[in-house]
């Protein structure tokens, strides 16, 4: 029997019904929104810059620290496990992307810092993936924007709570 395209929910939130609780679906309802960003930048990164997207993470966030990061608030900052940056920083390093050196600090732990290509990628990639953002959000004034924002963060503090 062929398979009904139609038929398949295209998202989580497509797959609960209308009488569901709120909660529930306005839970997938976020994180629909953010699958469909999320899958939009990982393919924008990959087509336009053949790069991926936890890549342009560990970039946003050196460039906003230019003195380095520890491996710990790389990881902190990435909000994964320290094991998951090991293997991508040493990648990005075999590619010439960053570099390791010894933390003056303290010398049990080293500061990754992006390098000169690494920060050239950067600010080439960065404007794109603004100009991106910038292009999903168009459907939605400032205003609602401004809202959202704020709502999303009352949920964030709840969350927390």
């Amino acid at each position: 029997m062929p398979l009904d395209i139609e038929a398949v929910p295209s998202d989580r939130e497509s797959a609960v019904a209308e009488d569901d609780r709120l909660q529930l679906r306005l839970w997938l309802r976020l994180l629909t929104c953010s699958d469909l960003i999320e899958e939009r930048v990982r393919g924008r990164l990959r087509t336009e810059f053949a790069t991926s997207l936890p890549r342009f993470d560990v970039l946003a966030q050196l460039d906003r620290s230019p003195d380095g990061l520890t491996m710990s608030a790389l990881s902190s900052r990435l909000m994964v496990s320290n094991g998951n940056v090991t293997g991508l920083i040493e990648a990005m390093a075999r590619d010439g992307l960053v570099e390791r050196r010894a933390n003056p600090a303290d010398g049990r732990s080293a500061l990754i810092s992006a390098t000169m290509a690494g920060r050239e990628l950067f600010q080439r990639m960065a404007p794109a993936h603004q100009g991106w953002i910038d292009d999903m959000m168009a459907g939605m004034s400032r205003a609602e924007m401004v809202l959202a924002l704020e709502l999303l963060g009352k949920l964030k503090q709840s969350v927390r709570a």
